[in-house]
């Protein structure tokens, strides 16, 4: 570990060795490498957005690539989380500007997002509840009746959890609290946020952090109910998909060894894996129906494509396992029509 004096702010020597640290699981090493950049007076928020933050997406993508393992990615999350709270503790800022409640959505469990949009309002002056991963949305409106907050933030890193994205942000304009959405489940640029009842949205912490210490509430919302003419989400090829997911990726199992030879001789381990994958297709593809998105489902289809081969899976596995699921689904023309779009991608 370098002493704090040759300790320069957040250049790629830093950002290195912290990956580094994180990546050996090296809870005191990465802690006290902040703790050092503090002393040299680097602000907090270029630790947070610019060390931590970028090397957390650094570990997904390692993950990604197969670099890394699954354990290997939770126990680098985990020292960065552990980092994060070094710089918390070290970190005062007294409440000027008001209360904001910030929670994952119901079934997100990716935390440390959010954790870090929490410190980011804190030293900007805000009363921060951080209520953490998957949050229900029915504890979430008894907090904000508890409590009266200015405002929720609300984070979504994967789409399949925008129906329930949804039914939180509908909860929270009924009780009179404005909703500021983050994170990628809400797609580019946040398209689905303002569709699903947001009233706004941002890309980064920084950007949710300036929104709101300057137009907040946004000066166009009048009325927190949620429009008449609201656009229809969900519907009934949705609902049976959403109710038939056991049977759905029960048949594939079933069917996948007539299809795809090499699947008679799966271990248990690979069979739990496939029921993993099927189960994946048809999330993504639900929260496409409910959104009426196609990009949602294409997206995971390219995304899973890279995945698998960076672990030597065979590309037609994928292609198999999509049209067992759209052998399924024949009647129903929305579902199909996005599995064929997915289909012509890959070919």
């Amino acid at each position: 570990m370098a002493p704090a004096s040759t300790i320069t702010p957040i250049g790629p020597d830093v950002a290195d060795r912290y990956l580094s640290l994180v990546g050996d699981g090296d809870e005191q090493g990465a802690t006290a490498l902040v703790a050092a950049l503090l002393d040299n007076d680097v602000p907090a928020q270029r630790i947070i957005v610019d060390l931590i933050a970028l090397t957390q997406r650094r570990v997904g993508e390692l993950w990604a690539a197969n670099e890394w393992s699954v354990a290997r990615e939770h126990a680098a999350t985990a020292v960065g989380e552990r980092a994060l709270a070094a710089v918390a503790v070290r970190t005062t800022t007294a409440p000027s500007r008001g209360r904001i409640a910030l929670a994952c959505v119901d079934g997100e469990w990716h935390g440390l997002p959010a954790r870090m949009l929490a410190e980011l309002l804190r030293l900007d002056g805000w009363r921060v509840d951080y209520l953490g991963a998957s949050v229900p949305g029915r504890h979430l409106i008894t907090h904000l009746h508890q409590t009266g907050p200015d405002a929720v933030a609300l984070s979504c890193m994967i789409p399949t959890r925008l129906p329930r994205a949804h039914a939180a942000i509908t909860a929270c304009r009924a009780a009179g609290v404005p909703v500021i959405a983050g994170g990628r489940g809400f797609g580019p640029g946040g398209r689905y946020a303002e569709r699903l009842g947001a009233q706004a949205w941002a890309a980064t912490g920084e950007e949710a952090v300036a929104r709101l210490s300057t137009d907040w509430p946004p000066r166009h919302v009048i009325d927190l109910a949620m429009p008449d003419d609201e656009f229809f989400l969900g519907d009934e090829e949705y609902t049976h998909l959403v109710r038939s997911r056991p049977q759905l990726i029960a048949t594939a199992l079933e069917r996948l060894p007539a299809a795809y030879p090499g699947a008679h001789h799966y271990d248990e381990a690979q069979l739990e894996a496939t029921a993993e994958d099927l189960g994946h297709i048809a999330d993504f593809l639900a929260a496409a129906l409910y959104v009426h998105q196609q990009q949602i489902f294409t997206d995971f289809v390219g995304w899973t494509s890279s995945v698998l081969r960076s672990r030597g899976v065979p590309p037609i596995a994928l292609r198999i396992g999509l049209g067992l699921v759209r052998d399924q689904l024949i009647d129903f023309p929305a579902a199909t029509a996005m599995l064929d779009d997915a289909l012509g991608t890959l070919a």
